[in-house]
């Protein structure tokens, strides 16, 4: 069951309106440079000499730990390349066929208020899906976003999220048609009762173009215009 509804969820849009922007890479991005670009970034938000960017990418087959990470959770530390990341959470995959989504967004304009910022990305997340064929929603005391798949509860969109001088980096992953199979090396998000999904899966559109379309039509109503950006890197 759906702990807040769409409506009763906040809007961050900017008081002044001015557009994000809105950058994606046509072809994978090592982890290590992103975060580095992304950190950049970030700083110069804060700093006054870059604006907002929302960037879409998808990174190769890896895994990440983030600050909540217990090492007990990597199941198979041999089967792919892991990274410490300062994200909030714990580990999950990234790879092909996933829509990664870094989003470096300044809260000094859109309300400082943390709970706030993540319940804004869980109801866009929820309203792509719902865009693309998809019923989804949140659940009490988990992060991200789930679907009742058979009957048991699957994540089929995780957030994770870092803040410095209230400027956001990182952000969220939506599964489009990755290899679910890459889960098994880990605990994801460490809640072993719980299955990972993906659009693939249950039968909606797995293509990345379409889900980049419902990702950009929801984030401009809830977190206010986007404009054209070119990626950076």
């Amino acid at each position: 069951m759906l702990a807040l509804s769409l409506m009763d969820r906040p809007e961050l849009k900017r008081p002044d309106a001015i557009a994000a922007g809105w950058a994606v890479s046509s072809q994978p991005v090592a982890y290590l440079e992103a975060v580095a670009a992304m950190e950049s970034r970030a700083q110069a938000i804060a700093d006054g000499t870059a604006g907002e960017l929302v960037w879409l990418l998808e990174h190769p087959s890896l895994y990440t730990a983030g600050v909540s990470a217990k090492m007990s959770d990597l199941l198979d530390p041999d089967a792919l390349p892991v990274f410490a990341s300062g994200r909030g959470g714990q580990f999950t995959y990234h790879g092909p066929g996933q829509r990664v989504c870094y989003l470096m967004l300044d809260l000094n304009q859109r309300g400082r208020d943390v709970r706030a910022f993540v319940a804004a990305l869980e109801a866009w997340l929820i309203k792509a899906l719902a865009d693309l064929g998809v019923d989804a929603g949140p659940r009490e005391r988990r992060i991200g976003v789930w679907v009742d798949h058979s009957g048991a509860d699957e994540k089929i969109a995780a957030i994770g999220v870092k803040l410095r001088r209230w400027v956001s980096f990182h952000g969220a992953s939506l599964n489009v048609d990755p290899n679910l199979g890459h889960f098994a090396g880990i605990v994801p998000c460490g809640q072993p009762q719980f299955g990972v999904t993906s659009l693939s899966a249950l039968g909606a559109s797995s293509s990345l173009v379409l889900a980049d379309a419902a990702l950009k039509a929801a984030f401009e109503e809830i977190f206010g215009p986007t404009c054209e950006a070119a990626a950076p890197l």
